[in-house]
């Protein structure tokens, strides 16, 4: 909602017709994963490891990208229209993809996708709000101006309180993850983030985007999953792990481009 009160409809279309969707897509929803997969089989990860690893790579661009775009002085229209239009995709290309990837896992079980709940609570926590705040901006564009920084502020404790929960609950999971789960999620995430740069264009500031949305997957949408499907399993406490390991290392490249990078530099 925040960053909805910060654009206009028009700024939205112009930023996703100049993206480069049609490698957006692939790179997000076939190379991510299969990188993903290639990296488990390579560390031989145990298979609730591997599928933990597995939801989320299937599970694209993070509620926090628009976040993420603002600190970093990417395209942050670009960033809003794609977080919001992901949540339509993800609810039916994450399964096909989780279920075409599991076969290619040993020893896992079947997957437990709810299409309708998945896509109601996305569209709620992402594409409703986002909305709405647009709507606002148009329409009550003074009480969008006062709104703007109280939402911001809620949205940011939101957001700390969130993770903070999850992190607490799932903390003993997490501390027996192991390094080389880690370390192979920290490699796709820096594939991916420089494949998502190299891919789109035209600017600086929507390569930036398209590579912030890349690298950062959508823990949100990799726990339903993971309830949803793997309940009482160690899968969970995984998805948290590489969850916030990727939020890391996105705000590592947040800092570098806002304080240190030159126009062009991935």
């Amino acid at each position: 909602m925040a960053v909805g009160l910060r654009l206009t409809w028009p700024e939205i279309r112009e930023a996703i017709r100049k993206s480069h969707l049609g490698w957006v897509l692939p790179v997000n929803f076939v190379l991510v994963p299969a990188l993903t997969l290639a990296m488990a089989r390579l560390i031989q990860a145990p298979a609730n490891l591997a599928v933990g690893m597995l939801l989320l790579a299937a599970a694209p661009f993070a509620p926090v990208v628009p976040t993420f775009a603002k600190m970093a002085r990417g395209d942050l229209a670009l960033a809003a229209g794609l977080t919001a239009m992901f949540p339509f995709l993800s609810a039916f290309l994450t399964p096909l993809v989780c279920a075409v990837g599991l076969k290619a896992l040993p020893g896992t079980a079947s997957l437990n996708f709810n299409f309708f709940i998945i896509l109601v609570v996305l569209l709620a926590t992402i594409t409703l709000p986002l909305a709405t705040g647009l709507a606002i901006n148009h329409y009550l564009a003074a009480i969008g101006r006062r709104l703007l920084r109280p939402v911001e502020m809620v949205s940011e404790a939101a957001g700390a309180i969130s993770l903070a929960f999850v992190t607490i609950v799932e903390f003993q999971t997490i501390i027996t993850t192991g390094w080389k789960p880690l370390v192979a999620m920290a490699v796709v995430s820096e594939v991916s983030l420089c494949a998502g740069f190299a891919l789109s264009g035209p600017s600086v500031g929507v390569r930036r985007v398209v590579a912030l949305g890349t690298s950062n997957r959508n823990i949100a949408l990799a726990l339903l999953v993971a309830i949803d499907s793997f309940p009482g399993t160690p899968i969970v406490g995984t998805v948290v792990a590489n969850g916030l390991l990727l939020i890391f290392l996105g705000l590592l490249h947040v800092a570098y481009w806002r304080y240190f990078a030159r126009d062009g530099k991935p």
